[in-house]
């Protein structure tokens, strides 16, 4: 069992040339560094432009004026320092500002922050809020990433939830099973943890983030096997990032394998426009287009993953597109007015997020839209369509006949 050390200066990287470390210690003076020496060792430093590399290793152009700290407003929807309620049903507990690495896109970076406030240690207040809301059913601990937490205070948490009876699924956000399985392999509190309180009608979830095919691991997979063995069960959602899996035949692999081991493809994001986050773009048609084709790829297990925007007003699904426009459905949506709303936008290459979109007045254009056919034409076409089957219109069976008649199919 190798002992894993976590980094927190690129000069401790020693495969990092040095003419580099000098711009990179300007970047990371505004967006923290973290690695370990586990995860920096699947890295191909042969390679410029190696995926895991750009994960985790500084970009020169996040320094790019560039989106916004808090893409989705997240400050909208907390409720109390630590604690945000965006959707009827589901509650997120930040309960940390440290991960296994820092993700060079991460859309929560504003977290590393050295005086960010929103994480809490203390749940007490959190914990009353979410019993007081029995339409809560689901939290999210996340952070930064909750394994990062000792697991004594990880049972804190858990047992407090377990005591709150109408929160039936605990989901735990984290990338330490591709930053560094040995959280799980090393520790078995931690699984004896999870094993007692994932139960048959109130799940535990690990919702993992394994962005490259690379990072499915023998380690990896040997951790997320224990857990799934102890009923944990295992999903997983990235976001689609530039130079690490926009392109058909690894996002196509990535769906493929995860499959294969268990862990169900859950969503794929698009990446948020988070400061820092330039160097990561992918066009949202670009985006779009990859992941739609990597789907016809795979098999029907693989392909239960949904393309979103986790937008300010909901979770906005991408649904298909045409020459002309762009077909959107909120699939969680912030107002209740929202849900379930179908979208109709004009297509554009250049958008990256939902508000460089122009939605389509459908009115308008079914108003404007001309008759290509006089109506009595196609009641004339409805009738000999009747009358080929024998029935002329006027003698078509009512719904109370059709009802009490026994019907047989004729032999093929």
């Amino acid at each position: 069992m190798p002992k894993v050390k976590y980094l927190t200066r690129v000069d401790q990287v020693e495969a990092i040339p040095q003419e580099d470390r000098i711009w990179m210690k300007q970047v990371c003076a505004r967006y923290k560094f973290r690695a370990n020496t586990y995860y920096l060792s699947l890295i191909d430093w042969d390679d410029p432009d190696d995926p895991i590399r750009r994960i985790v290793i500084p970009e020169r152009g996040e320094l790019a004026l560039w989106g916004r700290l808090d893409a989705s407003n997240e400050a909208d929807v907390t409720v109390m320092p630590g604690l945000e309620h965006k959707y009827r049903d589901t509650a997120v507990l930040l309960l940390n500002k440290v991960c296994g690495g820092y993700c060079r896109f991460c859309f929560r970076k504003r977290l590393f922050i050295d005086d960010n406030e929103e994480v809490v240690r203390d749940t007490t207040e959190q914990m009353a809020y979410i019993r007081a809301h029995p339409e809560i059913t689901n939290v999210l601990l996340t952070g930064g990433d909750p394994l990062l937490l000792s697991t004594r205070r990880l049972r804190k948490v858990i047992s407090a939830l377990r005591e709150i009876p109408q929160v039936r699924i605990i989901r735990i956000g984290s990338k330490m099973l591709a930053f560094n399985p040995y959280r799980v392999l090393d520790d078995p509190s931690l699984v004896e943890l999870l094993d007692e309180y994932s139960k048959p009608k109130a799940h535990i979830y690990l919702m993992a983030q394994y962005n490259h095919p690379r990072e499915l691991t023998g380690e990896g997979l040997r951790a997320a096997d224990t857990l799934m063995k102890v009923g944990v069960v295992m999903c997983n959602q990235s976001p689609i990032i530039h130079g690490v899996n926009d392109d058909v035949e690894t996002l196509a692999t990535l769906m493929r394998e995860l499959s294969f081991v268990g862990i169900t493809p859950y969503y794929f994001f698009q990446c948020r426009p988070t400061a820092g986050n330039k160097p990561y773009e992918v066009a949202l048609t670009k985006a779009w287009r990859v992941f739609d084709r990597a789907r016809r790829m795979v098999s029907g297990l693989a392909q239960r993953a949904r393309f979103v925007m986790s937008h300010a007003s909901g979770k906005v699904e991408m649904l298909a597109e045409d020459d002309d426009f762009t077909y959107l459905r909120y699939h969680r949506a912030r107002k209740p007015a929202d849900e379930g709303r179908f979208m109709v936008m004009e297509r554009d290459d250049t958008a990256y997020w939902l508000d460089d979109l122009v939605e389509v007045d459908l009115r308008r254009r079914v108003q404007a839209a001309p008759v290509s056919r006089a109506p009595e034409e196609v009641d004339q076409e409805l009738r000999a369509e009747a009358d080929s089957y024998g029935i002329s219109a006027q003698e078509a069976p009512s719904d109370e006949e059709l009802l009490g008649t026994d019907c047989a199919f004729p032999p093929l």
